[in-house]
């Protein structure tokens, strides 16, 4: 049995945790998607050379409107995951953002194994798609969805308050 000694520090861990686990993946992804779009506001639409990749429905969608969508989703989502306000919607944004960005842009074009598309779990591209960076980013945006921005947030002082 641990003594009170021992666990003091795991206490004072677990109560910080309580408080602000979310917060480095919140600051973490609002940085990067917002680095993005921030991007695509001050760069050229190039949406048009890989529109025939994107996923349905948005290969339905002219790719002017997919490079709104998509920069604006990854100029608001971002604040909003700062701000910790509608930080399940934000995340669920920007996982789909994610989503069509690995089949548009980072999935391989051509695989036959699973070895071969293990290839495409690198961060440059090799001509064997580079999947892993993009896959991270929905791998921290999954507790976001899953669990809320905790209690460092306006979603969480919002709820208390109502």
């Amino acid at each position: 049995m641990l003594t009170p000694n021992l666990t003091r520090p795991f206490t004072a861990l677990e109560h910080a945790g309580n408080w602000g686990a979310d917060l480095p993946l919140r600051l973490f992804l609002a940085w990067e998607f917002f680095e993005s779009g921030l991007e695509k506001f001050n760069g050229n639409n190039w949406f048009a050379d890989l529109q025939g990749s994107f996923p349905f429905p948005f290969d339905l969608l002219p790719a002017g409107l997919n490079w709104q969508l998509s920069m604006w989703a990854e100029l608001i989502c971002p604040l909003l995951l700062l701000l910790g306000l509608g930080t399940r919607l934000a995340s669920a944004v920007l996982m789909v953002v994610t989503v069509v960005a690995i089949a548009a842009v980072h999935w391989p074009s051509e695989w036959s194994s699973l070895a071969e598309l293990g290839r495409g779990y690198a961060i440059t591209d090799q001509g064997f798609g580079n999947f892993k960076l993009p896959l991270i980013y929905l791998v921290a945006l999954l507790p976001l969805l899953l669990k809320g921005a905790g209690r460092l947030s306006l979603d969480h002082w919002l709820w208390r308050r109502h």
